[in-house]
């Protein structure tokens, strides 16, 4: 616990002034998180025999999506469809030459994958941030609280299991009451801070889609670790697991809220 609670203060002693900051700082933390969180990948049990040459090449496409238009004026204006290209051939050409199943289809199309899905994320966490940051903040808010109230409430009063193939801790109980806490003080939080001029219903049910999807991201993960025989993407936070291990839930948190604003953007 101890060591748990150190690391948790060291990452909130480094996060908050680069968050406060912003700018390049930021940008440039960003990027290194999300080089430390695909490492992770890279390091599966399914990546290992992948030849170091397909490796170096995939974390080259990874950062050129991460800092892909990462200064655009707006979260809409993210990752050119150039890159994307250019990332699917590098990616997948290089599995026609392989000679054996080291580097075979199969692993190209979940490389491309984990470059995709990984590297737009941590491009959005700077675009966002960019666009403003109490809107950033209040996404991670969603993960947080949704996270903690899950397992707080779970611990307390949690005896219908959720999934427990994926991840046995989880109750149903927990989930639920993750979501509602984590829904009215999130949506709280957007609509005294952010602005009032807004649907109070659409923003509950924003928020409530958010923390939903926050869980599921959380179980997506977890089963990850189950499909690799590991507890933690790494070792990085001690107590705490890997990068991916904390941010887990926050992934599909801005996933969603990117389909929201776009889904608005297109019918407003």
């Amino acid at each position: 616990m101890k060591q748990r609670v150190i690391s948790a203060i060291v990452a909130i002693l480094i996060f908050v002034p680069l968050f406060l900051i912003g700018g390049i700082p930021y940008s440039v933390a960003v990027g290194l998180l999300g080089a430390l969180a695909f490492k992770e990948i890279l390091d599966l049990k399914e990546n290992k025999s992948i030849p170091m040459i397909i490796k170096l090449m995939a974390f080259a496409c990874f950062e050129l999506v991460v800092y892909n238009r990462f200064q655009a004026s707006y979260i809409y204006n993210g990752v050119s469809l150039a890159v994307i290209g250019i990332t699917v051939l590098l990616i997948l050409i290089p599995a026609i030459f392989s000679k054996d199943d080291s580097y075979n289809t199969h692993k190209a199309f979940s490389m491309l994958g984990s470059i995709i899905a990984l590297g737009l994320f941590f491009n959005f966490l700077i675009l966002i941030r960019y666009a403003d940051k109490w809107l950033l903040l209040y996404l991670i808010l969603i993960a947080v609280l949704t996270d903690t109230f899950a397992m707080i409430i779970g611990c307390l009063i949690g005896k219908h299991k959720l999934i427990p193939k994926v991840s046995p801790k989880k109750s149903v109980e927990g989930s639920i009451a993750g979501s509602v806490i984590a829904t009215i003080i999130a949506s709280l939080y957007y609509y005294n801070v952010l602005t009032n001029n807004i649907n109070i219903i659409g923003l509950i049910v924003m928020t409530l889609f958010l923390t939903i999807l926050g869980q599921l991201g959380d179980l997506f993960f977890s089963k990850i670790k189950r499909e690799n025989d590991i507890k933690d993407f790494s070792n990085i936070m001690p107590g705490h697991g890997g990068i991916l291990d904390r941010l887990d839930s926050l992934t599909f948190i801005i996933y969603g809220y990117i389909i929201i604003i776009n889904i608005l953007k297109i019918f407003g």
